[in-house]
C-alpha cells in the first residue's frame, strides 16, 4: 500500500497545502487544497473520497476536482463521510449557488457524485484496503481513519483534541505509521483547546496513552505555516528533556507534502 502526501498544511502560503492523502491510486482521504497537486490522469483514478469532517481546509478542492473529471467519469464518484459532513456539503457547497449540485446535476439516475453515510467504529473495503473509521473529538462532528492492506495499519487521526477512546482502539490495532495533528505552539495553547486542535503539550499527554511496548512512526501533521518551526521545536523539546521522566520517548518527525510511504 502506497500512501502519498499531497498537502498536510494547517493553512495556505507558498509551498504550503492543505489536507489531502493519496492511498495506492484510488482512494483519497480529504481533499484540501493539496489535491491540486494531482495530473488530471491522477484525478480520473480516484473511485473513493473519505472526508474527516466539514471544514474548508479538508473538503475545498472535492467540487473542483469532480469538475475537472466530470466528462471522462463513467462512474459516480464515491464520497464517504459522516451524516453531518454531508449535509453541509450539501447545503454550502453543492447547493447550486456556491457550486453544482453534482449528485444531481444530469439526472438523478446518473450523479456525478454518490454520497455514503459513515459512522465510527464501522469497517470498510474499498479497492481492496480495509478502513476503519476512528472516533476524533473537534469542533464540528469529525473522524480519524485506519487503512490497511493487511500488513499494518497506516491511521490519520483527523482534526482531533484530547481523544481516550481513539487511543483505546489505536492500542488494539497492528499500527505501522501514525499520522496525528498538532495545529497550535504551546504559545496558542488556549486557542488549541478552544477550537479543539492539540498543541504540543497536550500531544505530549495523548502520546503517554500509547500502549508500553508499542512503537511505530509518529509524523506530525496540519501545522500553521506561521507555527511550524515552534510546534517542531517545543515537540523535540518535550521528547528529549522527559526521557527520564513520566514520558516515554518517540520517533516523531514533521510530515511534509511530497513525501511517499510504502507500508
Amino acid at each position: 500500500m502506497k500512501v502519498r502526501v499531497l498537502g498536510c498544511s494547517g493553512a495556505i502560503s507558498r509551498d504550503c497545502r492543505t489536507t489531502s492523502f493519496l492511498i495506492d491510486d484510488d482512494l483519497l482521504i480529504d481533499a484540501g487544497t493539496g489535491l491540486g497537486n494531482l495530473t488530471l490522469d491522477k484525478m480520473r483514478g480516484i473511485e473513493h473520497v473519505l472526508l474527516t469532517h466539514s471544514h474548508l481546509d479538508h473538503v475545498l478542492a472535492l467540487p473542483l476536482m469532480v469538475d475537472a473529471v466530470a466528462s471522462w467519469r463513467t462512474t459516480p464518484l464515491q464520497i464517504h463521510a459522516l451524516p453531518d459532513t454531508i449535509f453541509a456539503l450539501k447545503a454550502h457547497i453543492f447547493n447550486d449557488v456556491i457550486w453544482p449540485d453534482f449528485a444531481r446535476l444530469l439526472a438523478p439516475e446518473a450523479p456525478l457524485v454518490r454520497f455514503h453515510e459513515i459512522q465510527v467504529g464501522q469497517t470498510l473495503q474499498l479497492g481492496g484496503k480495509l478502513v476503519e473509521v476512528l472516533p476524533a473529538v473537534h469542533s464540528v462532528p469529525a473522524v480519524g481513519y485506519a487503512v490497511t492492506t493487511g500488513h499494518g495499519c497506516w491511521v490519520f487521526t483527523g482534526d482531533t483534541e484530547r481523544n481516550p477512546a481513539f487511543w483505546d482502539r489505536l492500542n488494539q490495532l497492528n499500527v505501522a505509521m501514525l499520522v496525528i495533528e498538532t495545529a497550535f505552539s504551546n504559545r496558542e495553547k488556549d486557542l488549541a483547546q478552544l477550537s479543539l486542535h492539540l498543541s504540543p503539550q497536550v500531544l505530549a499527554d495523548e502520546l503517554d496513552c500509547i500502549a508500553p511496548g508499542n512503537s511505530y512512526p509518529i509524523y506530525i501533521t496540519h501545522t500553521k505555516p506561521a507555527e511550524t518551526e515552534s510546534i517542531m521545536n517545543e515537540i523535540q523539546h518535550f521528547d528529549q528533556a522527559l526521557v527520564n521522566g513520566p514520558h516515554v520517548t518517540h520517533d516523531i518527525r514533521w510530515l511534509r507534502a511530497g513525501q511517499e510511504f510504502e507500508l
